[in-house]
């Protein structure tokens, strides 16, 4: 039995891997899914960086965990990466849905075409606030329109600061055991079907694993049962 962490991406909550945490309770396995300071129920709660990753190791201690299998999806990968490296010999294995990785030094907006100027524009615009997507911005993801009603319904402002300060890394983050799942739209060009830079170096790394699944950004609602199944396999790698 593993213990897997679940932390969902920019302006979600622990509410986003309901349809995930069944196929992985099935398979006897104890199933974390984790809401970050100032999202969701959470709402309200200060945060800046350092307290999303925080919010992961806090988890991870307080209820005595081990053999843990860090997720992060999306903007989470940020602080999943450095909270991977906080638990010691808690972990078994980090994996990184579709996400950003943390680079030392270097925040989440920073790895933006436009080195995060359109992102800090937007939130100091919205009260500090990284504001809620569209009902558009989920179009061609593969999702359901009740998918993408629930993902608008449901969403919550991004805390501005998480996304704005830097990943604080303690080593090399290509030592860790780790999968990358890379998410593809079938008929993307193959140009557009390939890990970013960043990815692409630490998947060259003997301890990264790379899984491609056809879907878009949001697997977690597009095809839980297919995602589910990844996470038991990276259990075992």
């Amino acid at each position: 039995m593993v213990n897997f962490v679940l932390v969902a991406g920019a302006r979600l909550g622990a509410w986003a891997w309901s349809d995930v945490v069944p196929h992985l309770r099935a398979a006897g396995h104890g199933v974390h899914p984790l809401t970050l300071s100032g999202l969701a129920d959470k709402r309200g709660v200060p945060a800046g960086q350092a307290t999303h990753v925080e919010d992961i190791v806090a988890e991870v201690e307080r209820q005595g965990l081990r053999d843990v299998v860090l997720v992060g999806h999306s903007y989470s990968g940020i602080p999943v990466g450095q909270a991977a490296q906080r638990i010691g010999d808690r972990l078994a294995r980090v994996v990184f849905v579709d996400s950003s990785v943390p680079t030392d030094g270097e925040s989440f907006a920073s790895a933006w075409p436009d080195g995060g100027a359109a992102v800090e524009a937007s939130i100091a615009e919205n009260g500090g606030f990284w504001p809620l997507a569209s009902a558009a911005h989920y179009d061609g993801e593969g999702l359901t329109d009740d998918q993408i009603a629930r993902l608008v319904r449901d969403s919550t402002p991004h805390p501005g600061a998480t996304l704005t300060e830097p990943a604080v890394l303690a080593g090399p983050l290509g030592e860790l055991p780790a999968t990358y799942i890379l998410c593809v739209m079938p008929g993307t060009e193959p140009e557009d079907a390939e890990p970013d830079d960043d990815v692409a170096e630490l998947l060259s790394s003997e301890c990264w694993r790379l899984v491609t699944m056809d879907t878009g950004h949001w697997p977690m609602f597009s095809q839980p049962r297919e995602l589910a199944q990844i996470l038991l396999d990276a259990a075992v790698d």
